[in-house]
């Protein structure tokens, strides 16, 4: 399942940003500027979409998505935060409707 490869793939990216002078240089640039990618990627899946939607090429979503959730996963390391934390409150939300959820939430 796919799921089940989240922790592979949070592992290397904590371990990218300690060995790869590449990455080192694109983390080190600051948190605006991997929260920059990050809205530039969303961006980039909402495009995707909706040219998606009108008959484009439906792989470009899967990809843009991708590259979102990489960069994501960057931003929750350079704030030393664990996807695994993302899981749980994804896990925690199956079975539970949003607005259940939602109100949980507002009395935590």
């Amino acid at each position: 399942m796919c799921c089940n490869n989240w922790p592979r793939h949070w592992r290397r990216v904590d371990r990218r940003t300690l060995i790869s002078p590449t990455w080192l240089a694109c983390t080190t640039r600051g948190l605006n500027k991997i929260l920059e990618k990050v809205g530039e990627e969303a961006t980039e899946v909402i495009l995707a979409a909706k040219d998606a939607a009108a008959g484009g090429d439906r792989n470009a979503v899967i990809g843009e998505v991708a590259d979102l959730w990489f960069h994501s996963m960057v931003m929750l390391s350079h704030l030393e935060m664990d996807v695994d934390d993302v899981m749980r409150c994804l896990g925690d939300r199956f079975g539970i409707s949003g607005l259940d959820e939602k109100a949980a939430r507002d009395t935590r």
